[in-house]
């Protein structure tokens, strides 16, 4: 009987399907993509690099002078399982296709369709959870695949290459290798490094004010022991300050009363012999309503806030979820929640926590972010009924668990009342004397009194701003009555500092991205991975901190590129992708204006935009786009604003005419300041040690994991007049030269001699790795400048050395070495010791095999328990028999077993690998072979290699060596 293919992405989601499906369907996973650009040069087959242009293409992976036709590459990998998806195809009736029902899932559907060539019905399958009911109405109403969207995520993919593969190559040259810029990537670094700029113009300033403690003197109230604590807030009628009221600076921005300690002191004194009495009580009602169901980036910052996830751990555990049919899908811009799913919620509500929790009416979310994509459902629990936290827990993992719970709780609290409960504003007016003349204080507190908790009995939303937070708790105060006398207990003057705005953290760098209209929601995690990596910034806590790497990245794009990293020039360009999803927007001419230059709607801003005027710091200033402030080093505005060629031109133009002209020394540059002496105090970017102090010929090494925040003129200073590791140990006595110990990036040294003029290279040796430099003499130095030692001659009349190397101690004898056992032993082996050491077999040391760095469970072919290993190449999973890597995009501390047996069945698939002579490699490089053209519409054709006619005395010479083998 016929069967139906039915293919997703992945096998933990195919596993789920094939349960709700009967026999007549195969169910199949195309693990991932099957094809995509080609991520190397190696990639691309060589007949497809035969000429200049022909490279070019193979270069990007997109023709630009043919329409931008994608070049697109089969992973090596994936060539034996699409043999194997062909075999299945060809046994089905139909082809359904159940990928994602996003771009990017429509992508891999049409991927699909064109490398299998299906000759049966193809059908686009939909769903946006896996339960059987949505799976059968999936089923029940199919679609056509939908070209347009196809084209938005064919134009995010070629638009996102070119950006780049044309700035990246910028960067490695002006900045330093391996270094990569992105269309949302480089905007997501620009706002990280804009707000450490801030902090670095930031100035504290400081405050004083006084908490006092007051209590009834009416014995019979009913507050008579319920202590209030209220804080002052003016004096003689005059407000005091708040940090409200400093600008970044540290400079009052309003007129008010500013205490120093000494005021704040004498005040205090006066307090305590004044006399109190509530000037006024404002009571003002107070409701608070739920937060709404959670979709990509709520789900990314709440889970950021309360469970401490980054966003690539929580986008992880959300699609294991979805796989496994304990959410709907995880990668939506909507809110709004289906009949089924209010339902569900408010059967929950009635059961656990009665009637009176709910509303008359389900509530309604539709209000959808910036850029929203598809109209999808919110993220909730899978199904017409929710499945409690509790029986979730017992089937999935901890990630898994946690997350679930807080889905559940944020879909449930959403259908709740509001909580609701009233403020209470409380003024305490003071009579005091100071300095024997009367005069007026007034104090202030609030408090919050709930009344019907409403859906804060399941959840509450989680905040960046702690204060904000504070705000929203439950904070009762004593009854009191206006003109009721109070007593003053306790007056306590308070130092306070203001304080720069806090570094982003991921779910506020979320947040910000999400406001700004940058990027899709469904990214921002890969995203935020990429700039980690990429070493742009690195984690204090959950705060991201810039790099001084990042900086120079960032000035270099302000400077050269700004339209590129422009805010609200990227957010168009998710408005513009937008209109080709919805078939409003051609792709070829889009792409044409980007990259040619025509007119592509554009902010041509630097996005640096300031007075031009050097500050204290040597920086210059000014306000971006988005609002965040920025800051760029080097040049003065006007040089800034004339090395940049508006992006009208086109991103190719930008980049030729840019190259030349950016100044690497500039880019890498951060002015400081200047010492006492008029010396400038620069941060330099090196390409190969990292950055580094400079001040006239004096350099410093910046300490690794400095914020640059905190890396002010003065600690500056300290750095480079740190006295140096390096010092003479001593004199040697033969040569009259000085023994100096040194220090590089490989370890301490000693060095005999200053190096000489002529420019040859002193004599220097390594400290073996049992001396400790701080404790090394000029006879220990000497003994390691005397290496090699000469041990003896052998009876072949060679010369035995005993030298130490890279990998430790060892002998040499003409081409043969044996290791020694010990650093000490160079010293002490003799001729017959090292003789027999030669005499024997030379031993390759072998590592002692490592622990497995976990256990991930059994694996459902081998039976064997999966393991996570360290290797020489990096982290892999075995089952004792098969081995694969870990892709880039694997993290090892949440690889899941569902993932760790995808992998290893791909390597199953791939068998085993082939090991090439070279001999045979040397002969596939002469061979060329005819490439049959890809009759694709949409992709790069490959053209035919024309073969050489072969001449007849060559082929005279072949015949004759067949007719000798033969004979």
């Amino acid at each position: 009987m016929a069967k139906s293919l039915v293919i997703v992405e992945s096998p933990a989601k195919a596993r789920t399907i094939a349960g709700f499906l009967g026999e007549r369907f195969v169910v199949e996973s195309s693990i991932g993509h099957i094809r995509d650009l080609p991520k190397r040069a190696s990639d691309v087959p060589a007949e497809l690099k035969k000429d200049k242009r022909s490279r070019e293409v193979a270069r990007l992976g997109v023709d630009v002078e043919n329409d931008f036709k994608p070049l697109y590459i089969v992973d090596e990998e994936k060539k034996s399982h699409i043999t194997r998806l062909k075999a299945l195809l060809k046994e089905a009736d139909e082809l359904l296709l159940a990928t994602d029902e996003d771009r990017e899932g429509e992508a891999i559907a049409w991927h699909l369709s064109e490398v299998l060539r299906p000759k049966v019905p193809v059908k686009r399958m939909v769903f946006h959870e896996i339960t059987k009911k949505a799976i059968q109405h999936a089923l029940d109403h199919p679609r056509d695949i939908d070209r347009h969207l196809v084209d938005a995520q064919e134009a995010r993919r070629i638009l996102d290459r070119l950006y780049g593969y044309e700035v990246s190559p910028v960067l490695w040259k002006k900045v330093m290798p391996g270094l990569s810029a992105g269309r949302v990537q480089s905007v997501a670094t620009r706002v990280i490094v804009a707000r450490e700029r801030e902090r670095i113009r930031f100035q504290s300033a400081k405050y004083w004010d006084i908490n006092g403690n007051f209590l009834p003197d009416t014995p019979s109230s009913e507050a008579a022991h319920q202590k209030i604590e209220a804080n002052l807030i003016s004096v003689s009628g005059q407000r005091l300050a708040t940090s409200k009221d400093f600008d970044d600076l540290g400079r009052l921005s309003k007129d008010v009363l500013l205490l120093d300690e000494l005021q704040a002191k004498e005040l205090k004194s006066a307090l305590d012999h004044g006399t109190f009495q509530v000037r006024s009580v404002e009571r003002k009602p107070y409701k608070r309503a739920p937060a709404a169901p959670f979709m990509t980036s709520t789900l990314q910052q709440e889970s950021g806030r309360k469970l401490r996830f980054s966003s690539s751990r929580t986008m992880k555990a959300a699609q294991r979820l979805y796989e496994s049919g304990y959410i709907t899908y995880m990668r939506t811009d909507s809110t709004t929640l289906s009949d089924s799913a209010l339902t569900a919620a408010r059967s929950h509500i009635e059961g656990l926590y009665g009637a009176h929790y709910l509303p008359e009416q389900p509530r309604l979310y539709r209000k959808k972010v910036k850029n929203a994509q598809e109209a999808h459902e919110a993220i909730r629990p899978a199904g017409d009924s929710f499945r409690l936290p509790a029986e979730v827990a017992k089937e999935v993992g901890p990630d898994e668990a946690k997350l679930y719970e807080l889905v559940w709780k944020r879909t449930v609290a959403s259908q709740m009342k509001d909580a609701v409960g009233h403020r209470l504003q409380v003024r305490i007016s003071g009579a005091i004397k100071r300095n024997g003349v009367p005069d007026s204080v007034e104090f202030s507190t609030s408090g919050l009194t709930i009344t019907f908790p409403g859906f804060l009995r399941a959840y509450v939303e989680g905040s960046d701003d702690p204060e904000a937070e504070l705000e929203n708790r439950e904070r009762p105060l004593p009854p009191v009555q206006e003109g009721e006398s109070l007593a003053g207990q306790e007056f306590k003057p308070v130092l306070h500092e203001t304080q720069p705005r806090a570094r982003f953290t991921e779910a506020s760098l979320v947040r910000r991205l999400e406001e700004l209209g940058v990027g899709r929601p469904s990214t921002y995690a890969s995203i935020i991975s990429t700039i980690l990596a990429r070493e742009y910034a690195w984690k204090r806590g959950t705060a991201l901190v810039p790099s001084f790497k990042a900086f120079a990245v960032i000035t270099l794009l302000e400077q050269h590129f700004g339209g590129l990293v422009d805010y609200a020039f990227t957010a168009r360009m998710e408005d513009q992708l937008d209109a080709i999803a919805r078939g409003d927007e051609a792709t070829v001419p889009w792409l044409r204006r980007f990259y040619f230059g025509g007119g592509l709607p554009a902010n041509t801003n630097d996005g640096c935009q300031g007075d031009g005027q050097p500050t204290e710091l040597g920086v210059f200033h000014g306000t971006s786009q988005g609002g965040e402030s920025a800051v760029v080093s080097g040049a003065p505005q006007a040089a800034v604003s004339e090395s940049r060629v508006s992006l009208d031109a086109g991103l190719r133009a930008l980049v030729s005419s840019n190259l030349q002209a950016i100044d690497a020394r500039a880019v890498n540059t951060i002015v400081l300041g200047e010492d006492k002496d008029g010396l400038a105090i620069q941060v330099r970017v090196g390409r190969k040690f990292g950055p580094y102090l400079v001040r006239g010929e004096d350099t410093a090494q910046i300490p690794e994991k400095m914020p640059p925040d905190e890396l002010t003129l003065d600690k500056a200073i300290e750095l480079l007049d740190a006295p140096s590791s390096d010092r003479q140990v001593g004199v040697d006595a033969e040569s009259g030269l000085p023994v100096l110990l040194r220090t590089s990036q490989y370890g301490a040294y000693v060095q005999l001699g200053e190096k000489p003029e002529d420019g040859s290279k002193p004599k220097t040796a390594s400290l073996f790795k049992s001396m400790d430099p701080a404790e090394l003499t000029v006879e220990d130095a000497l003994r390691l400048l005397s290496l090699p030692r000469a041990v003896g001659v052998a009876e072949d009349g060679e010369e035995i050395l005993a030298r130490n190397g890279k990998f430790g101690p060892y002998i040499s004898k003409g081409k043969e070495s044996r290791t020694l056992p010990s650093e000490e032993s160079i010293f002490t082996v003799t001729v017959a010791e090292a003789l027999e050491l030669l005499s024997k077999a030379p031993t390759r040391r072998r590592r002692a095999a490592a622990e497995p760095l976990r256990e991930l469970g059994e694996d459902t072919v081998s039976g064997q328990t999966i393991t996570l290993r360290k290797g020489r190449f990096g982290p892999y999973v075995t089952d004792g028999e098969t081995n694969a890597s870990l892709r880039s995009s694997d993290d090892p501390d949440t690889l899941t077993q569902e993932r760790a047996q995808e992998l290893l069945q791909l390597r199953r698939e791939a068998g085993p690998s082939k090991k090439r002579t070279k001999k045979a490699a040397s002969k596939k490089k002469k061979t060329t072979t005819k490439k049959k053209a890809s009759s694709k519409k949409d992709a790069v054709e490959a053209t035919p290699v024309t073969k050489k006619k072969t001449s007849k005395k060559a082929a005279t010479k072949k015949a004759s060596k067949k007719k000798k083998a033969s004979s």
